[in-house]
């Protein structure tokens, strides 16, 4: 089995809504993505005659997923009053929405399922939060 391996940053705040602790609060995080691509066949011919996948092709992936959750309030949906979005909004603040809560375990899913989507062998994705602090999400190939 071979394994390759790229990673890609980016500044981005969150909150929990609902938790209790510091978290509840807006902050922020230099998020790093790990992503873990393997196969058991490498290409036989052609120009990537040897590889599993062009690295340059695979950091283009994940550098372009990183790039589209940089210097954004990442956000559940329904946990800002309306009157909260709509002041962030006519501000112009990047805001990004999503359907679930903004937990690194959350996020490492939904790169995973993201980069799958654009048929990438995809063994795991590792969100860290810290440089001491990451979350991993794997399925089973």
């Amino acid at each position: 089995m071979y394994l390759l391996k790229s990673s890609a940053c980016f500044d981005s705040a969150h909150f929990l809504s609902g938790y209790n602790g510091k978290c509840a609060n807006i902050h922020g995080h230099r998020w790093k993505i790990e992503v873990e691509i393997c196969g058991e066949q490498l290409a036989s011919d052609g120009e990537k005659r040897g590889m599993l996948i062009d690295f340059g092709d695979l950091k283009k992936e994940v550098r372009s997923l990183a790039e589209s959750f940089d210097h954004a309030l990442i956000y559940e949906a329904g946990s800002l009053k309306p009157d909260t979005l709509a002041a962030l909004v006519s501000e112009n603040f990047r805001l990004i929405e999503l359907p679930f809560r903004p937990t690194a375990e959350n996020l490492a899913k939904h790169f995973f399922d993201s980069l799958n989507a654009a048929d990438l062998p995809v063994k795991s994705v590792t969100v860290y939060e810290t440089p001491e602090n990451c979350a991993i999400y794997t399925e089973e190939i």
